[in-house]
C-alpha cells in the first residue's frame, strides 16, 4: 500500500511539473524570446552585413518574426476608424504597405545599434494584454525596447513595439491622423507608398 501511495504522489508530482513547465512555455516571454534571439542572430550573422546584403539580410529577419509579430493588428492600430471603411483589398494593401514601414524602422533601428546582445528583463501581464521588457547595450547604455503583446487563444502576438520611450504604432497613428485630415485615405497610401519607393530606391542606387 505504501509503494502505491508512493507512486501516486510521484505521478502527482510529474504532472505538476508538466503543467508548471506548460505554463512557462506560454507565457509571453517564452514565446518571444526565441524570435528575438533569431533576430539577432541573423543581424549577427557576418555574412548578411552591410549594404549589400540589406534585402536578404531583411528579407531574412521579417521571415524570422512573422510567426509572432501581428502586422495585420499594427496596422489596423495605427489607422485608427478609417480601418473600417477599407474594402478587404484595400486593408491588405495597406498592411504590406505598413509592414514594410515598420521595417524600415524598426529593423532599421536595431541594425543602428553596435551591441548585439539582449537581455529580457521583465514581463507585465493584464488580462489579455502583456508587455516584455527587453535591454540591448548601445555605446555604454542600455536601451529599453518594449514588445506589446496580445494574447489570441494560446498565442501571446506582437502588435506594438516601444523603443526609448517611443511607441512606433502611436507614433504612426499621430502621424496618420494629421494626414487623414488634411487630405483623405487615398493620399495617406500614396504618401506611405511614396516612402517606401523612395527607401528601396535608396538602398538599390547606395
Amino acid at each position: 500500500m505504501k509503494s502505491l501511495q508512493t507512486i501516486l504522489v510521484a505521478a502527482l508530482m510529474l504532472v505538476s511539473a508538466a503543467i508548471y513547465a506548460g505554463a512557462e512555455e506560454a507565457s509571453p516571454t517564452a514565446q518571444l524570446q526565441p524570435t528575438i534571439n533569431n533576430l539577432f542572430a541573423i543581424l549577427d550573422d557576418t555574412s548578411l552585413k552591410g549594404d549589400e546584403h540589406l534585402v536578404q539580410r531583411r528579407s531574412e529577419i521579417m521571415t524570422a518574426i512573422s510567426n509572432r509579430f501581428d502586422f495585420r493588428e499594427m496596422s489596423k492600430q495605427v489607422l485608427g476608424k478609417t480601418w473600417h471603411d477599407l474594402s478587404e483589398e484595400e486593408k491588405e494593401h495597406f498592411v504590406a504597405q505598413v509592414t514594410k514601414l515598420l521595417e524600415n524602422v524598426y529593423i532599421g533601428k536595431l541594425e543602428s545599434y553596435g551591441g548585439r546582445e539582449v537581455e529580457f528583463v521583465a514581463e507585465r501581464i493584464k488580462g489579455k494584454r502583456a508587455q516584455v521588457t527587453t535591454i540591448v547595450p548601445y555605446e555604454g547604455a542600455n536601451i529599453p525596447i518594449h514588445y506589446i503583446m496580445q494574447r489570441e487563444h494560446d498565442e501571446w502576438m506582437v502588435y506594438d513595439i516601444n523603443i526609448e520611450g517611443v511607441s512606433l504604432v502611436r507614433n504612426y497613428r499621430e502621424q496618420f491622423r494629421t494626414i487623414l485630415l488634411q487630405q483623405n485615405y487615398e493620399g495617406l497610401i500614396k504618401i506611405i507608398e511614396e516612402k517606401n519607393q523612395a527607401f528601396a530606391a535608396e538602398h538599390k542606387t547606395g
